[in-house]
Order: structure tokens, then sequence, then C-alpha cells
């Protein structure tokens, strides 16, 4: 299994602390302590390597689809008013992603990054109506070669802490090739055009860079 760059330092550390854990009780309380403190420390390292882990998969490449950012559920489908960049009402796209889910996030499309912006701010739940606005946050345009302008949101959540985002401004990039990386848990919301034809439902489970998320208007 291959584990994301994102992620190296944090195994390393854990590793460490859990093995420094172990031999400290090891000391001061006896062997005997071990036989519960290795079961949850190798639970605990098994879950962190699960989350950063990188899934093998095929890269899809496909100019008439919007594929999915991220892995997770569509928790959002609903027609808003795009303030920061696009200044109109859009179909917006949320999918929620849980520790358990893969945080890889890739371009739904190939083109032109016109737009990229950092925002600090709160972390509240990732599915309040505020963490869109409200939470620490990054913004990707990307343009299609068509001149159709989509809106990648990265959001972190209550637990997610640190949003890694390797968008630069002007640069050209591949559909499907990592945006990314959201550690511990948040959304990715997606703004399309209103003539988008939505491809997925609520409580839809979804996979990114995988499922087709929209279908672009010829």
């Amino acid at each position: 299994m291959k584990f994301h760059k994102e992620g190296r330092k944090i195994i390393l550390n854990t590793i460490i602390f859990l093995v420094g854990i172990n031999a400290l009780e090891a000391y001061f309380l006896g062997s005997n302590f071990l036989a519960f403190s290795i079961p949850v420390s190798i639970l605990i390292l098994v879950l962190i390597l699960q989350f950063f882990r990188v899934p093998n998969r095929p890269i899809i490449q496909d100019d008439g689809l919007i594929y999915c950012p991220a892995d997770g559920k569509v928790v959002v489908i609903e027609e808003t008013e795009e303030t920061e960049y696009l200044k109109e009402k859009r179909i917006q796209v949320s999918i929620f992603m849980s520790p358990l889910n893969v945080h890889i996030n890739w371009y739904p499309i190939a083109g032109l990054i016109k737009y990229f912006k950092y925002h600090p701010g709160k972390y509240l739940v990732a599915w309040h109506p505020k963490s869109s606005t409200e939470n620490e946050r990054t913004t990707v345009v990307l343009q299609h070669k068509s001149g159709l302008e989509i809106l990648v949101r990265q959001i972190a959540g209550a637990v997610a802490r640190r949003i890694v985002t390797y968008a630069e401004e002007n640069a050209s990039i591949d559909q499907n090739s990592q945006m990314g990386f959201i550690k511990f848990g948040s959304r990715v919301d997606v703004f399309l055009p209103l003539d988008a034809e939505v491809l997925v439902k609520i409580d839809d489970k979804v996979t990114g860079s995988q499922t087709p998320l929209a279908r672009i208007k010829e």
C-alpha cells in the first residue's frame, strides 16, 4: 500500500510516539500493561495509515464530463449564489468526507487555473450551512477549454485543521490529477453551471476521480 506524501511526517511521528509510550509503560508499570496498550497502539497506527493511503485508480479523462473531486457522500445539491468569484447563480454540489475516506482531492476537469485563494476561518462541522463561507477554506476556479468555469472549494471541518492545495494561477492542469489533500475529514463544494446535467443524487457515495459528477452542456 502506498501512503501520501502529506502523511509521511505524521506517520513517522505517530510510530515514534507510540513506541515511546509503550516503552515507558513497560518500564514504569510493568509488561502486563502492554497486553492492553499494544493493541490500542496498533489500532491507532492502522487508522492513521488508512487515512493517508493512496488508492490505485485508473486515470479517466473525458472533456464532456465533470468528475467528483473527492471520495465521500453527496450531502448538498442546490441552486445558490456564488459570491466570491463567479458572482452568479450556480448549482452547488457538496461532498462530505469522513475520516475513513481517502482524503486526496482531484481536479474535476482539465483546463487552466484562473483563480486561487486561501481563506483562514473557523472550524465548524463540515455539514454546517455556514461552513462554506466561514470555515478555513481554499477556492480554486478552473477554466475548461470551452471557456466554462468551474469553482471548487476545499473546506476544513471540526477535525480537519490542514488544507493542502497544489493549485497555482495560470497553470494548466489535467483532469483527475491531484489538486490537494485535506487532513482528517471535511468537505468539498463544486459550483456548476445551471445548465449542467447533474449525475449524482443526495446521499450517493462517490469516488474521487472516478464518479462522473455532471455532464457539460455542449
